[in-house]
């Protein structure tokens, strides 16, 4: 199995997300955002971080980067895709997925644990955890305040595509406490929390590394 982590200018957690493939047994390699192919892979991922400085809209100017248009085209082809915290952004501003993120509620940069339930433990995504598990994940992000309008909020409750939710009062003041999503199809992630950042005992946790092993498992495009 082999993964792809897309680096844009401002990247910063590139490197955590390859540790976390790596462990979970990918073969991964990083690919600059100025390439305009990302063929050959399993699983693409794209980092946290401040892509472009954060400038216009988190992920804006990112969404228009070369490697972009190969990203949505693989993703239609049923590759999977996981977007994580600037990654979410850049797969709203991209249209792989529903919605946008806002700024914070109380417009503060928050850093810190937070405790994750698990919504839909079925998704090539999440079969290593079990159904309403809770999770403790680290946030690090100034837009993770998560709105889609009721047409839409209706369709992502109703189907099942909220998959990561706040357990407690979500600190951003996302929509129904919403931390993570996929797209209708199932091999398109955007989450907020980092999993990646909590893969190794050493780090102070492992909840995350059941995102990574189960796409070892079960993340063959279908």
């Amino acid at each position: 199995m082999r993964a792809a982590v897309v680096v844009f200018p401002g990247s910063n957690c590139d490197r955590d997300a390859l540790r976390a493939a790596e462990l979970a047994g990918f073969d991964v390699r990083f690919v600059w955002h100025k390439e305009s192919a990302v063929d050959g892979f399993d699983l693409i991922v794209l980092p946290g971080g401040f892509s472009f400085g954060d400038y216009l809209r988190t992920g804006a100017i990112a969404r228009w980067s070369p490697i972009m248009s190969d990203v949505v085209r693989q993703a239609e082809r049923g590759v999977m895709v996981l977007g994580i915290c600037n990654g979410f952004q850049i797969l709203t501003e991209a249209g792989l997925l529903p919605g946008v993120l806002l700024r914070n509620k109380g417009l503060l940069f928050l850093s810190e644990d937070v405790a994750l339930r698990v919504e839909n433990a079925s998704t090539a995504f999440t079969s290593a955890y079990k159904r309403g598990q809770t999770i403790r994940l680290p946030i690090a992000h100034g837009d993770g305040n998560y709105y889609v309008d009721a047409e839409g909020l209706k369709r992502l409750e109703g189907e099942g595509r909220v998959v990561f939710r706040y357990a407690d009062e979500p600190p951003n003041g996302a929509l129904n406490g919403i931390a993570g999503i996929i797209n209708e199809r199932g091999n398109v992630l955007g989450m907020m929390p980092h999993p990646e950042r909590h893969c190794e005992d050493i780090l102070g946790s492992h909840d995350g590394k059941g995102v990574f092993e189960s796409l070892m498992k079960d993340g063959v495009p279908k």
